[in-house]
């Protein structure tokens, strides 16, 4: 993959605000025993440090699909590891239409956008029935204060969120239509190889609309290049059922943007 990475997760959580419903589990998260831990946390932890923080994330929180996490403007408190499910970040444009910023599944972090301003600067609307951890910024910052490995790998996560933020803005700015939305699934199924799916079908959780917004490309753009995709024998294309057919075509694209 070219050094572009398109698109890139105590006390109860508090009670929703700005109308959107969510529903709190008061059942206890263990970390230590969490299959995603790899994935969010430091590696390396003692047994004795894993239970203090098998502490700090007290609540995981369910919400359901279409409904929001958190909304811009609403105070910072948490961040939310995404257990099970998927997540789309997206701000209101002037002309009042929502423009997506970012997509998120297990094992990523969301709500690291409220940290600058203490509160949030986008909506996080979960695109399927998903499941958080919730983790106090408070009090992670005090743990990773004593932790030297979960504080670096807190700034990993943040040095990520830099990264893919530039590789968003290369992609907009230099990329055609057909480069972008293969460097899109590219980065998509290597991230859910990540999580030990397969690294050469998936099923897009989010809208080809909505696809169109975070990649800056029309909805009829979208639809047209699947259809080239799948005319050139690149992908296999069932509705939101996707097969990479020849992973190295696609790559060649991406590549050739970059060079």
């Amino acid at each position: 993959m070219p050094t572009t990475e398109v698109i890139a997760s105590i006390q109860p959580s508090p009670p929703p605000v700005g109308g959107h419903t969510e529903r709190n589990c008061a059942f206890k998260v263990a970390c230590s025993s969490c299959n995603l831990r790899e994935l969010c946390l430091p590696l390396g932890l003692t047994t004795q440090e894993l239970e203090r923080l098998d502490k700090l994330v007290a609540t995981r929180r369910s919400v359901r699909r279409g409904d929001a996490l958190f909304r811009a403007g609403e105070p910072f408190q948490s961040l939310y590891a995404v257990r099970t499910g998927f997540f789309k970040t997206c701000v209101s444009a002037e002309d009042g239409r929502d423009q997506v910023t970012g997509f998120q599944m297990a094992g990523e972090l969301l709500g690291l956008d409220g940290i600058s301003g203490d509160s949030h600067s986008c909506d996080a609307v979960a695109l399927e029935d998903s499941q958080v951890c919730v983790i106090p910024f408070a009090d992670l910052e005090r743990l990773s204060r004593e932790f030297v490995d979960l504080q670096r790998q807190f700034h990993k996560i943040m040095s990520r969120e830099i990264v893919r933020d530039h590789g968003v803005m290369l992609l907009l700015g230099s990329m055609r239509a057909e480069e972008r939305l293969a460097a899109f699934l590219l980065n998509l199924t290597q991230r859910l190889q990540a999580r030990g799916f397969s690294p050469s079908a998936l099923v897009l959780r989010m809208t080809r609309e909505e696809i169109g917004s975070y990649l800056g490309l029309k909805l009829e753009t979208v639809s047209r290049t699947f259809s080239k995709f799948q005319d050139d024998g690149l992908l296999e294309v069932k509705q939101r059922h996707i097969r990479i057919l020849d992973q190295a075509g696609l790559q060649q694209l991406v590549n050739g943007a970059t060079c």
